[in-house]
């Protein structure tokens, strides 16, 4: 682990602020390590961002950047956060002079800002994933000038008519290219997933704490692992949970308890989704309202269409509606294993097609 890297003819990866930049990212960077394990490679990220825990722990050479996003903020705080994204693009830019990289690979979020504006202004070869329908402002600003723009979704490629774009679907890390266990191979007792993102999710916790009593009660043959975020870990720990409602703040090894899962409930973040595709588990998908571009709703409705999940939208009645489904879901195996749709990953491979021929 190097916080100080040379950047020196190196691939650098950036993407963060949360898990849904930050994993593709890692994905990312491994199948590099693979192909080209001579080729430096080096991580940029935020301060700020679910990176700043997860970099320190790894064996990437990384720089973190005090970087913050703007979007939505008052005029005051856009206004420091752009001082500070001007700083952290200076900082690149004098250091990149002497030590200049191969290439930049971004997956989006604020933390991948400040890398693609240096790499810009010095004329270093910049390639873009975008894994939501809806693709971000920042893929949106630099688009036309990547070398090449990865997309997740089809939807995502009409609006970025300018830019050279292929549809490849969401990079998911190296645990996930591997065949699961089927879903019908599952026994007693079957596990109820619950992930509300790498911060959590306030409305699927208190839904849960008020639906898992009658839920396992009427299901003796289920239990509910339950990935609450930190935030609001220590604070449900003190309120009753019935013995088979298992409390987590954060899940590492998603890929192990989502073969272990005969029903998911989660947000709709790109990552995500294409995750519960390559594993092929039914998912209930609850779509963060006020995700930008609303990128989480399509996201959700794309799975819908697809065959491999059912929406539950947020708002009045939304702890009702999502019992309704848990119900019907968790009393017959047959709609569930209907929703059961695994789909090989090419993500990954078919990206370093795509850099290796543009460096």
């Amino acid at each position: 682990m190097t916080i100080d890297p040379d950047f020196s003819n190196a691939l650098v990866f950036t993407g963060g602020g949360t898990g849904g930049h930050y994993f593709p990212a890692v994905a990312l960077g491994q199948g590099a390590r693979v192909r080209w394990p001579d080729v430096p490679i080096v991580f940029v990220g935020a301060t700020r961002g679910i990176e700043a825990s997860k970099l320190p722990e790894s064996q990437w050479p990384f720089r973190l950047l005090n970087v913050e996003g703007f979007l939505g903020r008052s005029p005051l705080r856009a206004a420091r956060s752009l001082r500070l994204l001007w700083r952290a693009v200076s900082e690149l830019k004098s250091r990149w002079k002497t030590q200049r990289p191969k290439a930049v690979i971004a997956t989006g979020g604020y933390a991948a800002a400040p890398a693609l504006f240096a790499a810009r202004s010095l004329g270093i070869p910049y390639f873009l994933h975008e894994s939501n329908a809806e693709p971000g402002w920042l893929i949106r600003l630099l688009a036309p000038r990547a070398v090449q723009v990865w997309c997740g979704m089809e939807a995502a490629t009409a609006r970025l008519p300018r830019a050279k774009c292929r549809v490849v679907g969401t990079p998911v890390r190296e645990p996930f290219l591997r065949e699961f266990r089927p879903l019908d191979s599952l026994k007693p007792p079957y596990r109820l997933l619950v992930l509300g993102g790498s911060g959590g999710a306030r409305a699927l916790n208190d839904a849960l704490l008020a639906l898992a009593p009658g839920l396992l009660d009427q299901f003796p043959d289920w239990e509910i692992v339950h990935q609450t975020g930190l935030r609001d870990f220590e604070e449900l720990l003190k309120a009753d949970q019935h013995a088979r409602h298992h409390l987590r703040p954060f899940i590492e090894a998603v890929d192990m308890e989502l073969e272990q899962a005969s029903l998911v409930i989660s947000r709709s973040g790109a990552s995500t989704c294409a995750e519960l595709k390559a594993c092929g588990r039914p998912a209930l998908l609850v779509p963060f309202p006020a995700s930008a571009g609303d990128h989480q709703r399509l996201n959700a409705r794309a799975m819908a269409m697809s065959g491999q999940g059912v929406v539950v939208e947020q708002g009045g009645g939304f702890a009702n509606r999502l019992q309704t489904e848990l119900v019907r879901l968790m009393a017959d195996p047959e709609p569930r294993l209907g929703l059961a749709k695994p789909e090989p990953n090419r993500a990954v491979e078919l990206c370093l097609w795509d850099l290796a021929s543009g460096i």
